[in-house]
């Protein structure tokens, strides 16, 4: 990897061999601006990106606590904050991702307005919010060297050798903030080809993990509402295959795919499987219909009617033309659909559940690893679920089922924060606090994520906000509630300027203008007074 001096040489090597039209260009800015803009493409991001996910995936299969994280977002600032505080906390990036939501897409992105999760917002919006990402975390790290180039100069202007040389280290050895983002394109937004061509732009934008759900995508629905309508197999496996292709073209030969399923809480198919000989992928898919005996004389009118070992099947349609599964086969058919998915070219699962239980997770993925050992899981640690009551509830069944006495708790009551100091609370906090270490280590998901935590925070933040400043508090409500906490917490959007580019922009000016660049930042910048 060249070093911050190795493209000073390089540039003023440049400026040499160009002779005198060059001779105003400054090798060691010319050098910096190129270290700022790491990534020139991307491809570029995708292509490094993946890197890191299939390292962590491999490290993951050698140490199950070795599971990463990710938080959705639905702006480029919210994910570059994410990583400018990540960076801040824990130093580096290691294992910690960003996941692009299609529900805040839909609900935050669309010119519609705010829409459900049904994929109906404009499906060129994905790969644009992909690209404004990376824009965001490209900015950071600009930022962020541009800052160090700063100090580099004030060392060498002090004469102060051992920071000069300690800052020339960390020029050399700056972790970007650029990390991998698991985009969701929904079930597709049409066929094979449509998901293929959506899949390009959001790769080339610099996606290198795509997740796909089985779903029909004209009746798309959020996971975690009803209505939910599957498609057969071999449809979902040549979306799958789309994807991959759309990934080789590009030269991202490393991408990753995640295939999603909605079966568990899917009780409906728009179509019966083709089907060839009997046990095939297609005579499974129909196995699960919701059928009933008929003989030849019963039917009706533009009845449907299945053969099967010699017997005539009719399965239940509704007014709605959808075909219904039977009851209690959503545990099954996920399992069948994740086996399937990875043995034609998924390299991660997704199982969308109605609760976040590590014993009904695992016990699908030591299914599913009968048959693929190293399956893995993307796991939605989402804000539809009641946490607190499923975990208190949960514990209140297992202290139940020990023979525990819960005479003082009402299980249907448990939210209530009668009960917050309770044993049970207690117990039911840990229980969430290390619910994603014990997923990974019982139930295989090596990623947890949260689809809409920002969606969340900006509404509850802005909530609090509201109520102090326009409520007694007047200007109080934001100087204590936002500012003075952002100085107290170190948080560098309070020199909001800085955060902008203002500095870059200064920077660049004297590159370009030298003495005669008229720069923002002097004495009389509001900023200086936040130190």
């Amino acid at each position: 990897m060249s070093t911050y001096q190795d493209h000073i040489s390089e540039i003023a090597q440049l400026r040499a061999d160009a002779g005198a039209p060059w001779d105003e260009i400054n090798p060691e800015s010319a050098a910096r601006m190129r270290l700022q803009n790491q990534f020139k493409t991307g491809l570029d991001i995708a292509r490094y990106t993946a890197a890191i996910m299939r390292k962590d995936m491999a490290e993951y299969d050698a140490d199950s606590s070795q599971y990463t994280q990710s938080l959705g977002c639905w702006h480029g600032f919210i994910g570059q904050q994410k990583l400018i505080a990540i960076k801040k906390h824990f130093g580096d990036t290691n294992k910690r991702y960003l996941y692009l939501s299609g529900w805040m897409i839909a609900a935050l992105r669309s010119e519609f307005g705010p829409l459900p999760d049904q994929s109906m917002h404009e499906k060129t919006s994905v790969p644009g919010l992909i690209e404004e990402l990376y824009t965001f975390l490209r900015q950071a790290d600009a930022r962020e060297l541009g800052g160090l180039f700063r100090e580099l100069d004030a060392a060498r202007k002090a004469g102060d050798e051992v920071k000069e040389k300690d800052i020339q280290n960390q020029i050399d050895n700056h972790q970007t903030h650029v990390v991998p983002i698991i985009a969701d394109i929904d079930a597709g937004f049409g066929n094979a080809e449509a998901t293929y061509l959506l899949a390009k732009k959001m790769i080339e934008a610099g996606a290198c993990a795509i997740q796909l759900e089985n779903q029909v995508s004209d009746e798309k629905q959020c996971g975690h509402q009803d209505g939910k309508v599957t498609v057969p197999h071999e449809d979902f496996l040549a979306k799958i295959r789309a994807v991959r292709y759309a990934f080789l073209e590009l030269g991202v030969d490393d991408g990753v795919i995640v295939a999603r399923t909605d079966s568990l809480g899917a009780g409906l198919t728009k179509q019966i499987a083709v089907t060839n000989e009997p046990g095939d992928l297609g005579d499974q898919y129909n196995s699960f219909l919701d059928c009933e005996e008929v003989a030849l004389e019963d039917m009706n009118n533009g009845d449907v009617v299945l053969n099967r070992d010699g017997k005539l099947l009719r399965p239940k349609r509704l007014p709605s033309n959808l075909f219904q599964f039977r009851k209690d086969t959503g545990e099954d058919r996920c399992v069948l659909d994740c086996i399937t998915s990875l043995q034609h070219g998924a390299d991660l699962l997704w199982i969308e559940t109605e609760k976040p239980h590590v014993g009904q997770i695992g016990g699908m993925v030591n299914r599913i690893r009968e048959v693929v050992p190293n399956a893995k899981l993307v796991y939605n640690n989402s804000p539809s679920f009641n946490w607190t009551l499923n975990f208190r509830q949960q514990v209140f069944d297992a202290w139940s089922e020990e023979g525990k006495d819960v005479s003082a708790y009402d299980r249907d009551n448990l939210m209530s924060v009668d009960y917050d100091e309770s044993e049970l609370a207690v117990e039911a906090d840990n229980r969430i606090r290390t619910f994603q270490a014990d997923a990974a280590r019982e139930a295989g998901i090596f990623h947890h994520l949260i689809t809409l935590p920002t969606y969340h925070t900006a509404a509850l933040s802005t909530d609090n906000l509201a109520k102090e400043y326009f409520g007694e508090q007047g200007m109080l409500g934001y100087v204590a509630g936002v500012q003075r906490k952002e100085i107290r917490q170190g948080i560098a959007c309070v020199k909001h300027q800085n955060m902008a580019g203002s500095d870059m922009g200064d920077d660049h000016k004297e590159y370009f203008a030298g003495d005669a660049a008229l720069k923002a930042a002097g004495e009389d910048n509001t900023m200086n007074q936040f130190g």
